[in-house]
């Protein structure tokens, strides 16, 4: 069972999150919570494997939660729920090293298949949302596209490829089946990749990749 914490400041909606998780078979709401403060002590009392947090809310709001739960050892993976008059804040928490985010209405299905790829260890990048946030909202000064550039520098030709797929959002199989790689090969190209960069993750890097006007 995967166990996940569900936080937002609304009761209704986490009684709605609890039941679409717990309906799914295999995963497991460990507990819930009303706000940053509250999540930061339960993650450390209850260690879910995944939690799944409102950005914004009353008193320590999802950021600054963010912030300190993945700032210690075996941090859990965390989700962030959004509304796309909220984006800016999401962009945030992929760059503190959330391994992504849903919108509050995504479908039950989607939900669920979100939770089992987090705590699986994939970030969450879906090319019709994702994507879209990052590049409307990475901060795309000439300094940090400067920067960003000479980080993707480092990379080999291949490894730019397979960078720049992993910022339009495709799995390693299709990476693999795009530029003619087996998937155990491009599985290792991103790992590779990751640690040249410092990167923490597949967001992360495709957060790079458009802050260096390469995607």
């Amino acid at each position: 069972m995967i166990r996940v914490l569900v936080v937002d400041d609304e009761e209704l909606v986490r009684s709605g999150l609890r039941l679409i998780l717990e309906a799914a078979g295999d995963i497991a709401v460990a507990g819930e919570a009303r706000d940053g403060a509250e999540a930061v002590s339960a993650v450390r009392r209850l260690r879910p494997e995944v939690v799944l947090m409102d950005v914004r809310m009353p008193g320590m709001d999802g950021l600054t939660a963010a912030a300190r739960l993945l700032s210690v050892p075996d941090a859990p993976k965390l989700i962030m729920l959004t509304t796309f008059d909220l984006d800016e804040y999401v962009h945030e928490a992929l760059r503190l090293g959330a391994v992504g985010f849903l919108l509050k209405d995504t479908p039950p299905r989607e939900l669920a298949a979100a939770v089992r790829t987090v705590a699986g260890g994939q970030a969450m990048l879906s090319p019709s949302v994702t994507k879209r946030l990052i590049a409307s909202y990475a901060n795309r000064a000439p300094s940090r596209a400067e920067v960003a550039r000479r980080q993707l520098d480092r990379l080999t030709g291949r490894e730019e490829d397979v960078i720049r797929a992993v910022a339009r959002g495709l799995s390693n199989a299709e990476i693999g089946r795009e530029l003619r790689l087996t998937e155990a090969t491009v599985k290792a190209h991103v790992s590779r990749v990751l640690a040249k960069l410092g990167l923490a993750n597949r967001v992360q890097a495709a957060i790079l990749v458009h802050d260096a006007h390469l995607g």
